[in-house]
């Protein structure tokens, strides 16, 4: 299942892609995300999150009340301009879901602009493409966290 979302941020994308890899702002999601419990690690340019979250209802029969999502953000160099182009990767360990994909930070939207777009993939026959559906609105939820997180982040200066 195809997923796009974007976020915007009133920062430049230099003063942007430092905040997103900061562990003390990646700290502030993964609370804002109602995660259970969480770790952060940021190596250089790559960042990874691993949450214990509620499992959505519809993949709690098959997960227990609780799935640990991993997401990890690899980015590449900056442009001139700033952007900067990345890898995404969400698992969900000891689960057939994955999604791979690319983010993008870019000026645009009055600071910077976070796009994010992958292909989710729920490998269980005949239930897969519900659990996609029902796993979707997790991942948009959190690029919304990201931004609110951000927002408040960036006018604390």
């Amino acid at each position: 299942m195809d997923i796009s979302t974007r976020a915007e941020f009133p920062a430049d994308p230099a003063e942007t892609f430092t905040m997103l890899t900061d562990e003390a702002y990646l700290n502030e999601v993964c609370e804002a995300s109602d995660a259970r419990s969480y770790s952060v690690a940021v190596d250089g340019t790559t960042t990874r999150t691993t949450r214990v979250l509620e499992a959505p209802s519809a993949a709690a029969k098959f997960t227990g009340p609780t799935l640990e999502v991993v997401e990890e953000i690899s980015w590449g160099a900056a442009e001139a301009d700033g952007s900067r182009r990345g890898t995404v990767s969400i698992t969900v360990p000891g689960q057939p879901v994955v999604m791979n994909g690319s983010a993008v930070l870019a000026p645009g939207g009055g600071g910077s602009v976070f796009e994010m777009s992958g292909d989710l993939k729920v490998n269980i026959p005949l239930l897969g493409r519900k659990l996609e559906q029902s796993a979707a609105p997790a991942v948009l939820a959190a690029v919304q966290t990201h931004e609110e997180v951000g927002r408040r982040w960036l006018a604390r200066g």
